[in-house]
């Protein structure tokens, strides 16, 4: 891949990130996790640790961002899948430091009906323009 397409791609998706509406953050957020883990996964079943650990490492910031942006007061259920969320990470953790791909599959069957059910929310809302940009952060999930 050139440079300049590589630069382009990246200039794509930093502007598919900041454009995005609210909801359709949250849904790029549960793919990149997804993606992360599926690859950390192949990369510990191969046994390339330097690639699992950096997949994992990069979950666990998405964890971290949909953890400390949940608005625990907004619905009953927030303490619930906070609860989730840090068992995920933790597990996470352990997938790493064990270099556990069970571990990581855990992760990947606990989190992908989560991202199946807030796809699912975010294609049943309305489409609302004007939303209020997101910065995007270090995550990449562009």
């Amino acid at each position: 891949m050139s440079t300049a397409y590589a630069q382009q791609m990246a200039k794509y998706n930093r502007e598919a990130v900041l454009s995005a509406p609210p909801a359709r953050l949250l849904t790029m957020l549960y793919d990149r996790l997804l993606l992360d883990l599926d690859r950390a996964e192949a990369a510990q079943q191969g046994q390339n640790w330097a690639a699992a650990s950096e997949n994992l490492v990069h979950a666990q910031a998405i964890v971290a961002e949909l953890s400390t942006s949940l608005n625990a007061d907004a619905w009953d259920g927030a303490d619930q899948l906070f609860a989730l969320y840090t068992f995920a990470s933790n597990t996470m953790i352990e997938a790493n430091i064990q270099r556990d791909a069970g571990k990581t599959r855990d992760c990947i069957a606990v989190l992908e009906p989560l991202r199946q059910s807030w796809h699912e929310a975010a294609a049943s809302l309305p489409v609302r323009t004007g939303a209020p940009a997101f910065t995007g952060g270090s995550l990449g999930i562009g």
